[in-house]
């Protein structure tokens, strides 16, 4: 963070509500909200400028974001627990499973999976070299919980 981002955020609980709402508009360009106190005044307008400095959330975040609420209004008498998360698993991380006595070692790349020096677009694949059954990789590697459950649609 800039110094005098820095800085202007740091004096930002100093300032009166009126104060804010007038930086708010100054920075922002259009009204701060008239209900909101001193209180979130600060962290809103503290992350707005941040935003306007560095960059918002991502398109394909904000687009998940949405999704998230658009399933939750449709379904708000299911549990937050029950909307399904996507669990995309990192470049560069490593899974280890044993399996009858040996233990696997995946390595997770950019486009796939790497087992034993070769190279396989899904865990599955590569469970079911394991096991010689059909095994949900991700099931079987621990990325997803058996009793994880999703909305219908």
């Amino acid at each position: 963070m800039s110094d005098s981002l820095e800085s202007e955020i740091a004096n930002l609980p100093k300032m009166s509500r009126d104060q804010l709402r007038a930086k708010w508009r100054l920075a922002l360009g259009q009204s701060a909200p008239s209900h909101l106190r001193k209180p979130l005044l600060v962290p809103l307008l503290a992350y707005k400028l941040q935003e306007q400095a560095y960059g918002g959330l991502k398109p394909e975040v904000k687009r998940q974001l949405s999704e998230l609420a658009r399933r939750f209004d449709k379904h708000s008498k299911s549990s937050v627990t029950n909307i399904p998360t996507s669990r995309q698993i990192k470049p560069g991380t490593r899974l280890i499973r044993e399996w009858q006595g040996v233990t696997h070692h995946v390595a997770v790349c950019e486009n796939g999976f790497e087992h034993r020096g070769r190279r396989y677009k899904s865990l599955s694949e590569i469970a079911r070299l394991i096991t010689g059954t059909r095994w949900s990789g991700p099931l079987f590697f621990g990325v997803k919980q058996k009793n994880e459950r999703k909305i219908h649609q």
